[in-house]
């Protein structure tokens, strides 16, 4: 069993030899940890490999490299310049404890195309302070995190195919697995959370059976789960893609000296939006397909699980006048009209968003809420509504993302002009979160009972303007209504794969 050197804490050691990180008051921060090879070279579009040792104490004060990406403005900016050598993790503890301490490790979202572990909202300073051991870690992006050739196919011919990202999360939480006890943290007592793609990436692994094991409870955030968020394609619709960009590159067949020739371009260029490739993609082991149908059918780890998503969250459905747009409800238009009825002179993008946000994330949180508490799992539903008290007057709802910071409790990081009531809520979020990574229960002293979910019930804990509240959930005509529209679709999208397929 590893631990850590002497007395002096601030020394670890882990795969590859030993570490050396910083005392920061009363916490304990490890940060640039190598957790496998640098994914380069011959490496690129290879499962993670293990990491080569060091002789020398190993600085860990500073964050790695965050993965190869298009600089964007997304909200949690990262803070360093991406490298392709980028598989490495940060961990917070306490500087003292005298038990072995629950473990939580995030997930960052992105769109599968950016982010990060070094932005400043991420910081798990907090969560050490509430006695968590918080890990965080890179996974790699764009065209380096989701790639299909024939080439790879025949290289990696036991699989797993093309989901690098998946790959590196599933090594990174191995790794966890190994060495957390170094660090005072449970391996028996492992939450994943992760929003966005993060969140989907969560579905990935409570299904995937290369995750099995590797923690003990998740939670999910905004993170999808029917078709429309981040769905996956086949592994031959992947590879033509890929060979499409092959081509823009000069660079043509099958085999392995094309796969040789790709491996070489740099890594600047592999990252342009013009030849930009994100998965996810079906290949049978990580991503195995619609999480609503899988878990549906009985898939997915029995553990407990935390769901929900935010109150103005992300999507949109496309039309070009109202009408349109309530038409496609078909027999629910009135309803759709009723429901979504909206003050004279409301842009029409604002209601195709509303809709768009209630099908593809708010919905489908609702509908595996639904599914995974049937069969016995303690499930518990949030909804984040709260908006901070300066954005109010042009917000009329929380947007995606905006509930990270509360989970941190790193407001400040991530907006200006804050009130006390704003911090007063990132701190009661933030610590039913550390309540359920304790027990698998998010029930703190002085709030609102957070009821598990039962569809019958259809409890949730709604985290509004006036605080926590705990109750039946008001949306639930809204979400029948999306529910509905969400079964239409999907019918409408196995009937017509079914028609192609028998046409063939």
């Amino acid at each position: 069993m590893r631990a850590a050197i002497a007395e002096d804490l601030t020394k670890v050691s882990v795969d590859g030899g030993v570490i050396q990180g910083a005392l920061e008051k009363s916490v304990l921060t490890f940060k640039g940890i190598p957790f496998a090879a640098p994914p380069t070279g011959a490496r690129r579009w290879r499962p993670p490999q293990p990491v080569k040792s060091w002789q020398d104490v190993r600085p860990a004060t500073r964050y790695g490299p965050d993965c190869m990406q298009v600089p964007t403005s997304h909200a949690a900016v990262v803070r360093t310049t991406p490298e392709e050598d980028c598989l490495y993790l940060n961990v917070w503890r306490p500087a003292r404890a005298s038990h072995k301490l629950p473990v939580m490790v995030w997930i960052y979202g992105g769109a599968f195309g950016e982010g990060g572990s070094s932005p400043s909202v991420y910081d798990g300073t907090e969560f050490a302070r509430d006695g968590i051991v918080l890990v965080s870690f890179n996974y790699r992006l764009g065209n380096f995190g989701f790639f299909a050739h024939p080439a790879l196919a025949a290289e990696q011919r036991e699989g797993p195919l093309g989901n690098y990202a998946f790959m590196d999360q599933i090594a990174a939480l191995k790794w966890v697995r190994r060495n957390i006890a170094a660090f005072g943290g449970d391996s028996a007592n492992v939450t994943i959370l992760g929003t966005s793609a993060g969140g989907y990436s969560v579905h990935v692994l409570l299904i995937s059976h290369l995750a099995r094991g590797l923690f003990s409870k998740a939670i999910i955030e905004s993170g999808g789960g029917r078709t429309g968020f981040d769905d996956a394609i086949p592994v031959d619709s992947a590879e033509s893609i890929v060979l499409a960009i092959a081509k823009r590159f000069g660079i043509e067949g099958q085999g392995p000296e094309a796969l040789e020739k790709l491996r070489a371009i740099p890594a600047s260029k592999l990252i342009s939006e013009d030849d930009m490739f994100q998965g996810p993609i079906l290949d049978g082991q990580l991503d195995l397909g619609t999480p609503v149908d899988l878990y549906a059918a009985g898939e997915g780890a029995r553990v407990p699980v935390m769901i929900g998503a935010n109150s103005m969250d992300a999507g949109s459905v496309e039309a070009k006048t109202l009408d349109e747009l309530y038409a496609q409800f078909g027999p629910d238009a009135a309803a759709a009209r009723r429901i979504y009825a909206a003050p004279e002179g409301t842009a029409l993008e604002a209601i195709e968003s509303k809709v768009g946000g209630d099908q593809i994330v708010i919905e489908p949180a609702r509908a595996i809420a639904r599914i995974l508490s049937a069969r016995g799992q303690p499930i518990y539903e949030f909804r984040f509504s709260y908006v901070a008290e300066s954005l109010r007057k042009t917000t009329p709802g929380a947007e995606h993302g905006t509930e990270y910071p509360y989970v941190f409790d790193t407001l400040a990081a991530r907006w200006k002009d804050l009130t006390p009531a704003d911090e007063a809520v990132a701190r009661i979020v933030h610590r039913y979160w550390v309540a359920f990574a304790r027990t698998g229960v998010p029930r703190i002293g002085g709030e609102p009972d957070w009821p598990a979910y039962h569809a019958d019930t259809d409890l949730i804990m709604n985290f509004t303007d006036r605080g926590p509240v705990a109750g039946p959930d008001p949306w639930r005509e809204r979400l029948d209504l999306a529910k509905r529209a969400n079964d239409r679709r999907e019918a409408s999208a196995l009937h017509t794969n079914s028609v192609t397929r028998n046409s063939r």
